[in-house]
C-alpha cells in the first residue's frame, strides 16, 4: 500500500497545484463531492453493462465498471488525504476494525 499512498499523494499535490484556487474548506468539500460524481459514472457503466437502459442498450462493459469503481476508490483516497494528514493510518485502522467485526460476528 505504500506505493499506492505515494501515488495518491502525487495526485493530491497535482490537484492542489493545478485546480482553480479555492478556500481550504471548499477544497475539502469539492474533493468529497467528487466521490459522488465518480459514483454516478459507476452507475452509468453498470446500467450500460447490464443493458438496463432500453434507449442505450449494452453501452458499457464490465471492464468499464471495474475502471469506474477504481476511480471511486482513488477519488475517496485523495479526498481522505486532503482532509487528514494521517489518511493511510485512518484507512488501515478502519479496515482493521471492519475485519475484526466480521471475525467476531
Amino acid at each position: 500500500m505504500e506505493d499506492t499512498w505515494t501515488r495518491v499523494g502525487q495526485l493530491r499535490k497535482w490537484l492542489d497545484e493545478e485546480a482553480a484556487p479555492a478556500a481550504a474548506g471548499d477544497v475539502r468539500l469539492l474533493r468529497v463531492l467528487k466521490i459522488g460524481e465518480e459514483y454516478g459514472e459507476v452507475a452509468e457503466a453498470l446500467h450500460g453493462a447490464l443493458g438496463a437502459n432500453p434507449r442505450k442498450g449494452a453501452s458499457h462493459t464490465w471492464a468499464d465498471v471495474e475502471k469506474e469503481l477504481s476511480d471511486v476508490i482513488v477519488t475517496a483516497m485523495v479526498a481522505l488525504a486532503t482532509i487528514s494528514p494521517d489518511a493511510e493510518k485512518l484507512l488501515d485502522d478502519r479496515l482493521q476494525h471492519l475485519v475484526e467485526r466480521v471475525d467476531e460476528g
